[in-house]
C-alpha cells in the first residue's frame, strides 16, 4: 500500500471536496449566472448527469444548458472584441440572449452581444439578430449598399423581406426595423428607397425538413452483439462486452471510437450511397423554434452533393458542421445532403408499455 506525504491530501477526497463546493455553491445560488454555467459544466465533466445535477443543486436541466452555453459565449466576448460596457451588461443578466448567439463565430458573437446591448433587445430580437448575420456571413460578394457590420447585416434581412409585402403595414414594420439597425448611410439609402417603390419581389418558400418519427416497436429495432459461430466456448460468450442502449434513440457503442444505432429499412435510406448520422437537438435545424429544443437523429447522404433547391445540405461554417438550404445554387461546397430527419418515438406512459397484460387492455 502507497503511504502519503504528511499532511498530503487523497487526490480523490481532494476532487471530491471541489465537487462538493461547487454544488453548494450552486445550491445557494452564489456568484453570477457566467459562473453557474462554468460550474455546471465541472459537475458533468465529472460524471454527474443533469439529473443528478437537478436534485443536487435545483437547476433543471434545460436551465443547465442555458447557462452553459450562455457562458462559454460569454467567455468569448472579450476574445471577439466586445465592449467593457456589454461584458459587464452580460455578466449580471442576459444568459437567453447570449444562448442565441451560440451558432456564430466569436468575431460575430462579440460584435451581435455590442449591438443586442446597444438597442437593448429581448431573447427572440437577438434569435433574429444572430440569424441574420450568420446568413449574411455567407455572401461572398456583399449586397449593394451593405457593409459588413452586423447592423447592416440587421438592416439587408429587414429589406430583402420588406420586398417580399404588398401588406403595407408589414411591410413599413420591417422599413422600420431596417432603419433602426442600419449603420451606414448607404444601407439607410437602400432601406429608404422601398418608401418609393412598391414593386414586390417574390420569393420561393423553403422546403418542408424530411422529418419522420418512430411509431412502434418493429420501427425501433435492437443490436445486439454477436458472439461468433458454433462451437463456442465459455470464454467466448463472456468476452462479449455488455451493450449499453442511449436513448432516445437506442444507439449502442462498443469498444473503440465506433457506435451503431439502429434505423428501419425505409426506401429513402435503401436508397443512399454513402449515408452517416448526426446526432443534434431541433434547436440546430433551420427555420425550427421548437422550446424546449428535441433531440434528433439527422441521416447524411455524403455522395449526394449537387444541389438542388429542394433538399437541405450540411457545409463547413466555420469549422463547424452547418444545416442550410439555399434558394440558389451556393458558392460553398456541399458536403452531403440531408435524406431523413428521425424523431424519438412519442412514449406517453413509459412505465405501462412495460406490463404486457395492461398493453393486451
Amino acid at each position: 500500500m502507497t503511504n502519503l506525504p504528511p499532511n498530503a491530501q487523497n487526490p480523490e477526497n481532494a476532487a471530491n471536496d471541489v465537487v462538493q463546493e461547487l454544488i453548494r455553491k450552486l445550491r445557494q445560488k452564489q456568484g453570477n449566472w457566467v459562473e453557474w454555467g462554468m460550474a455546471i459544466a465541472s459537475l458533468q465533466k465529472a460524471g454527474y448527469n443533469p439529473q443528478e445535477i437537478f436534485e443536487e443543486t435545483g437547476f433543471e436541466p434545460i436551465q443547465q444548458n442555458q447557462v452553459i452555453v450562455g457562458s462559454q459565449v460569454y467567455n468569448s466576448l472579450e476574445k471577439g472584441g466586445a465592449s467593457a460596457a456589454a461584458r459587464s451588461h452580460f455578466c449580471a443578466r442576459g444568459s437567453d440572449v447570449l444562448y442565441e448567439l451560440r451558432l456564430l463565430t466569436q468575431e460575430e458573437r462579440a460584435a451581435a452581444a455590442e449591438l443586442t446591448f446597444i438597442h437593448k433587445l429581448d431573447v427572440d430580437e437577438a434569435r433574429e439578430v444572430a440569424k441574420a448575420i450568420k446568413d449574411f456571413s455567407r455572401f461572398r460578394t456583399l449586397p449593394a449598399g451593405f457593409s459588413a457590420h452586423p447592423g447592416d447585416a440587421v438592416a439587408y434581412q429587414a429589406w430583402k423581406l420588406a420586398r417580399q409585402y404588398t401588406d403595407l403595414q408589414e411591410r413599413s414594420r420591417l422599413i422600420a426595423k431596417g432603419l433602426r439597425f442600419a449603420h451606414t448611410a448607404t444601407a439607410r439609402k437602400q432601406i429608404e428607397q422601398l418608401l418609393v417603390d412598391f414593386t414586390v419581389v417574390s420569393q420561393r418558400p423553403a422546403p418542408i425538413l424530411p422529418f419522420y418519427r418512430f411509431e412502434s416497436d418493429e420501427e425501433s429495432p435492437r443490436i445486439l452483439p454477436v458472439v461468433g459461430e458454433l462451437p463456442l466456448t465459455p470464454k467466448d460468450l463472456q468476452s462479449v462486452p455488455l451493450v449499453e442502449e442511449i436513448e432516445p434513440f437506442r444507439l449502442v457503442k462498443f469498444a473503440g471510437e465506433q457506435a451503431w444505432v439502429p434505423l428501419p429499412g425505409w426506401q429513402v435510406l435503401l436508397n443512399t450511397e454513402d449515408p452517416v448520422v448526426v446526432l443534434c437537438n431541433s434547436d440546430r435545424l433551420p427555420n425550427q423554434t421548437q422550446s424546449p429544443p428535441k433531440p434528433l437523429l439527422v441521416v447524411i447522404d455524403r455522395a449526394q452533393r449537387q444541389w438542388d433547391d429542394s433538399s437541405y445540405f450540411v457545409v463547413d461554417n466555420d469549422g463547424e458542421l452547418d444545416f442550410q438550404w439555399f434558394e440558389t445554387e451556393p458558392e460553398l461546397p456541399l458536403l452531403g445532403k440531408i435524406v431523413v430527419i428521425v424523431r424519438p418515438k412519442k412514449i406517453f406512459d413509459e412505465e405501462i408499455t412495460k406490463d404486457a397484460w395492461q398493453i393486451d387492455e
